[in-house]
């Protein structure tokens, strides 16, 4: 049986380790459109919802009652069920329709009002459309920070270094559970060392995480998970009322509150109801809205892997942001979760978010090696930094990141290492070692990291969590060691749980805990000029890459150390004889002196001379001053030449053998990877130069073809090009030139 080797090559491609499958909608296994779906319809009696997507009240269930009586704006309604869908998302991407007027029509729309709008809509579109529908004016991201040690020293160093790099909000997690308030603790100071605003949360069982919001150990919640049909909520031990209530009481302490959802929960847990997926996720963001919370964490998130698995999956995970957005919810959008073993596929889902931007285009990007992720591995993690930067400068876009030198990483991670070093110190709590600290400072992951006493740590976390202590006794211990500033940050966060302006939509702090809301910095987009633009000081930041150089750098050592032994004898004439002249470009030797690839000229002389004197034939040396082009430089070598065959190179090394009846872009061999030339390649372009002269057979000179030195080295190819065109004289006639050397036979 033939096979083909490029299908076999495929199939071994990262890809095709991922999961695909056909739809079966029966058991939800459809991200949109599913035949189960039901239309949109709404019917209101005295004020009331007595039928809604074609169930009457009586029929209605948990999830239709409190969408009925709570989510729906019933004065919009009517309006916004009567207006065609269509209409309604040919507003979503009309620059000249305001933001307010389509929120004000979506706010009384039906979950399947919701999807059928979104039919209408390419994924080109649903990104315009979330570029003006997201709430805040201003993008944000947010860090998970974890490891699986559990290792505070390490936590609060990748804390610090995250708030340096840009992140609004930090979030870790435990692989025990018991070790909660000590992680939340970490983080907490680590973050604050980094710069002072970040928001922090603990995720962990509602209890837990609650407790340690009243201790003042977080800032934000975003575990509260709702599902879009009673079975899976049933599942989840809660209901549309047990969040709403559970929402008011982080609120009520000045925990901002953020619910969770994500396309394809229902399928995954066995409740589907036939309902396609992107219809049950509009079900809980109408619960979600209904019961009060100012945002949602959405993208599909943890069950990233089985939209994708069908078609249209990466569309509908952007659909199921947009809704968010048309539902005035603030949104951190996904991209979280390990979503492909494809590096191409998960960047391009990323692009959905990244360009429009959203609240948080990550709900969470690794700041930890995706070995330590305890969030289901990371799409992103911290070894893709500078990935990530790179793409936000080439865009001009900000996606809530900036780069920080190396010194500063250090830096900052030792004062985050020490900070969270003393507080355990000042409240009694197991020893953080000298050694663990500067472990932290330096490592890669946890694996780097001494072991602690796991068993003694455990029974602190829980004296904590069950003690009196809270974030005032942090502060004192922070203060007391001499971290002053930190303790400061930390007391201010403290205080403005108390004024609880961050509880308004949207909300995260800058540097300075300015707020940056829906209420004050809300987004203006309009079309082009307006909304949020990448400028200014922050565009500065952001494009300082810490491996961009200044261009002069690309030139260092040129033209240092100029060619002695090379002579200029004066007009350059035609030869007569049997000869091959080497032309040189105008620079060479000169005001440059080293190939591309670092070859000193005098050294390529050399093997050039001596490859065409192993074939018993006389070399001339000359000069060209009208062109910096190498195909000129060739061709008006091989004009001069009495064999009329030449070597023409230009000073970044790029080579031709060119002959005199041949058109100036013809050649008889051209090397145009310079950077691949060795000296014996230069040896041996001597030599077949010379049998072309004597008319003899010859076989090409072998080179090495590398397709990525162009990115590597384009930059330097042109600005050593530039300074090789900067000492063209168009008038000039090509020159004779001595080189005083012996040949190497």
């Amino acid at each position: 049986m033939r096979t083909s080797k490029r299908f076999t090559l495929l199939d071994e491609r990262p890809i095709n380790k991922d999961s695909f499958v056909h739809e079966w909608p029966e058991v939800g296994l459809i991200v949109t459109d599913s035949p189960y779906d039901p239309r949109p319809s709404l019917t209101l009696h005295q004020g009331r919802v007595v039928e809604m997507d074609g169930v009457a009240r009586e029929e209605m269930d948990m999830l239709d009652l409190f969408i009925a009586d709570h989510a729906l704006d019933l004065e919009a309604a009517p309006e916004a069920m009567a207006t065609p869908s269509e209409a309604i998302a040919r507003m979503l991407v009309d620059v000249n329709v305001p933001r307010q007027e389509i929120v004000r029509l979506t706010r009384g729309c039906t979950a399947a009002k919701l999807v059928e709008i979104i039919r209408h809509l390419n994924v080109l579109e649903m990104m315009m459309a979330l570029a003006k529908l997201r709430l805040r004016r201003t993008p944000a991201n947010q860090a998970h920070v974890t490891n699986r040690k559990g290792t505070p020293a390490l936590l609060a160093a990748d804390a610090a270094e995250a708030a340096l790099r840009g992140f609004a909000e930090n979030e870790t997690t435990v692989g025990v559970a018991r070790y909660a308030p000590l992680n939340a603790l970490a983080i907490l100071v680590g973050s604050q060392v980094g710069r002072g605003g970040v928001l922090t949360q603990c995720a962990v069982e509602e209890a837990v995480n609650l407790r340690l919001g009243l201790k003042g150990l977080t800032s934000y919640a975003e575990t509260l998970s709702v599902y879009g049909t009673e079975g899976a909520f049933v599942d989840g031990d809660d209901t549309p009322w047990s969040k709403a209530f559970l929402a008011s009481a982080y609120a009520s302490r000045g925990v901002k509150v953020r619910f969770t959802s994500g396309t394809g929960s229902e399928a995954l847990m066995g409740h589907a109801e036939k309902r396609s997926m992107l219809y049950l996720e509009a079900r809980c963001l109408l619960v979600t809205r209904g019961a009060g919370s100012q945002g949602v964490q959405n993208g599909s998130i943890s069950c990233v892997a089985l939209p994708e698995s069908l078609p249209g999956g990466v569309r509908v995970i952007l659909a199921e942001n947009l809704l968010a957005t048309m539902l005035d919810l603030e949104v951190a959008s996904g991209n979280d979760a390990l979503a492909s073993h494809s590096d191409i596929r998960k960047t391009a889902k990323l692009m959905c978010q990244f360009i429009p931007g959203t609240d948080f285009i990550h709900s969470g990007y690794s700041a930890v090696p995706r070995y330590d992720n305890m969030f289901g591995g990371g799409s992103f993690d911290c070894d893709e930094y500078d990935d990530y930067y790179v793409v936000q400068r080439d865009m001009q876009i900000d996606a809530g990141l900036r780069p920080i030198r190396e010194e500063e990483a250090l830096a900052i991670r030792e004062r985050g290492a020490r900070a969270i070093q003393a507080v355990y110190a000042g409240l009694g709590l197991p020893e953080i070692t000298d050694a663990e600290i500067e472990a932290a400072v330096t490592a890669h992951d946890s694996r780097d990291m001494p072991d602690r006493d796991v068993a003694q740590d455990l029974v602190a976390a829980d004296d904590f969590l069950a003690g009196e202590r809270t974030v005032f006794d942090v502060i004192r211990a922070l203060d007391a060691a001499g971290y002053t500033d930190v303790a400061e940050r930390l007391l201010e966060m403290s205080r403005q749980r108390v004024v609880g302006d961050y509880l308004q939509p949207s909300a995260i702090f800058d540097e300075h805990f300015h707020v940056l809301s829906a209420i004050n910095d809300r987004n203006d987009y309009r079309g082009p000029g307006t909304g949020y633009r990448l400028q200014g000081e922050r565009w500065q930041r952001v494009q300082d890459l810490p491996q961009a150089l200044p261009p002069e750098r690309f030139l260092e050592g040129q033209g240092q150390n100029p060619i002695q032994r090379l002579r200029e004898l004066g007009p350059a004439a035609r030869g007569s004889g049997p000869e091959v002249v080497i032309a040189l470009g105008p620079a060479f030797g000169r005001e440059l002196t080293e190939t591309i690839g670092g070859l000193p000229h005098e050294a390529v002389l050399q093997e050039l001379l001596t490859g065409i004197a192993e074939e018993g034939m006389r070399a001339r040396l000359v000069r060209v001053h009208h062109a910096s082009d190498c195909a000129f430089i060739g061709y008006a070598g091989a004009q001069l030449s009495g064999s009329g065959v030449a070597i023409g190179i230009q000073s970044r090394g790029t080579t031709v053998i060119h002959q005199a009846d041949l058109a100036p872009l013809n050649n008889l061999e051209l090397f145009s990877q310079s950077p691949n030339l060795t000296l014996a390649s230069y040896r041996q372009i001597g030599r077949n130069a010379a049998r072309y002269a004597k008319k003899e057979q010859v076989q090409p000179v072998p080179v090495q073809v590398d397709n990525w030195v162009r990115l590597r080295l384009i930059v330097k190819t042109m600005l050593l090009h530039r300074r090789e065109s900067e000492c063209v004289d168009p008038q000039r006639q090509p020159t004779e030139l001595y080189f005083d050397w012996e040949p190497d036979i």
